[in-house]
């Protein structure tokens, strides 16, 4: 453990790869239920004709599920900043999370009904934003001259996760129920054996008197970093340019079949080569944009500029809905999503004025980013349903992304120094 252990605010290789592996199962067992399994268990309902129906039954319950996020991923958060325990602070929740995770997917891939698989699929994304609360407050807490580049891992293991996930559905020809016993059983394992490798330092004592004295402050006192009004807009932006991805891949499955004109034989094989696609992109871009705002400091432009490129993408497909245009635009997408991501992780993470509240504030990050793709189906289903097509579903997703990157504008930065030490930006100008 020793070993891994920071040292001068830089963490090693190995450091990187377990927390790399670990986001990438975390995404893994997210986003291939919302991007095949749940549209499969929830398609027509009533028949053939009834697709509707089903595109309104996935949003709903991936809404509900991202709801139970919103509110588990900070108050994990917080008990976390306040645990001190044996195991670490850390540790304790992102094993909880890991087992509560599994064992939610064990029932959702179990579920028949509807009301079942929503039920279900809400203990799965509570347990995912306990164990992204913990993960991501590693970033704060451990790493500070390679920001950046930890954050692209974030971002690049989610466009993995996909290609992971989906890839072994389709080629493996595993059916509902087995894939989710496969999810189940890799979360296990990658979860609980990187929580146990990665190091969990307990804070120093003048941390954790601040957040002693903190917890007996006036409630206003408390908020922290949520009185910051940059640290708003950048919340504010991630959920607005999630919110248009999540339009533009959340009902791609739905798209292929009825808006493109896939053949039900071949959507799923459609689908697999469109995530390769995006996926190449969004780790190219996210791991050369963090790489970049280590390198050079700055961090605000990149984002302004992905969240443009990502909005590009979605004009790409109103003009060219057909499956060769659709990839083009996968391309795109997947540039400018990786870009945002992984430099938006680390410019809210410079933002963080407070160690003693690291797990909490970067569990809003997260919620910030899950609320939108997870309120996407819902609004997406919402736009399909009222035009019967898919067209204003992806105007909507080009505003937002534009509206997005207008928010980060109005986020004051400095420049980080490309050699900071051990402290944060923001904690060595206090």
């Amino acid at each position: 453990m020793n070993a891994l252990a920071p040292r001068g605010g830089r963490v090693g290789g190995v450091w990187m790869t377990l927390f790399g592996i670990a986001w990438l199962a975390v995404w893994t067992v997210q986003l291939t239920p919302v991007q095949l399994l749940l549209p499969l268990q929830l398609d027509t309902p009533g028949g053939p004709e009834d697709w509707i129906t089903g595109v309104v039954w996935s949003g709903l319950i991936l809404s509900i599920g991202g709801l139970a996020g919103v509110i588990a991923g900070p108050l994990a958060g917080m008990l976390s900043d306040r645990t001190r325990s044996r195991w670490g602070r850390r540790r304790p929740w992102a094993i909880g999370g890991t087992l509560l995770t599994a064992g939610s997917l064990l029932l959702t891939g179990t579920a028949s009904e509807p009301v079942t698989v929503g039920a279900a699929w809400v203990g799965v994304s509570v347990g995912i934003a306990v164990l992204s609360a913990a993960l991501t407050a590693m970033i704060a807490d451990q790493v500070f001259a390679q920001r950046g580049a930890a954050s692209a891992l974030v971002s690049s293991a989610q466009a993995v996760g996909i290609v992971v996930g989906v890839g072994a559905v389709v080629l493996l020809g595993l059916g509902i129920g087995a894939s989710y016993v496969m999810l189940a059983v890799f979360i296990l394992i990658v979860g609980i054996g990187t929580a146990l490798l990665l190091p969990d330092p307990l804070p120093t004592d003048l941390v954790h008197e601040r957040s002693r004295a903190q917890a007996r402050a006036p409630w206003r006192e408390r908020l922290g970093a949520l009185q910051d009004r940059n640290f708003g807009w950048v919340l504010a932006s991630r959920l607005t340019v999630n919110l248009g991805n999540a339009l533009g891949t959340a009902l791609l499955l739905f798209f292929l079949l009825y808006g493109v004109g896939s053949p039900a034989a071949s959507a799923e094989d459609d689908l697999l080569v469109l995530i390769v696609i995006y996926t190449i992109f969004v780790v190219g871009a996210s791991l050369f944009a963090g790489s970049l705002s280590d390198r050079t400091g700055v961090r605000k432009p990149i984002v302004i500029v992905a969240a443009l490129v990502q909005a590009a993408s979605a004009v790409m497909i109103l003009i060219s809905p057909t499956f060769i245009g659709t990839a083009v635009a996968a391309a795109v997408m997947g540039a400018g999503y990786g870009a945002y991501m992984a430099v938006s992780l680390a410019l809210a993470t410079d933002l963080l004025p407070r160690p003693e509240h690291h797990a909490r504030d970067l569990g809003i990050v997260n919620v910030s980013a899950n609320l939108g793709q997870l309120l996407g189906p819902l609004l997406g289903a919402g736009l399909v349903a009222l035009v019967g097509g898919f067209w204003l579903l992806f105007l909507v997703a080009g505003i937002l992304s534009v509206l997005g990157g207008i928010m980060t504008v109005l986020v004051h930065h400095e420049p980080v120094r490309p050699d900071a030490s051990s402290r944060s930006p923001r904690r060595a100008a206090r």
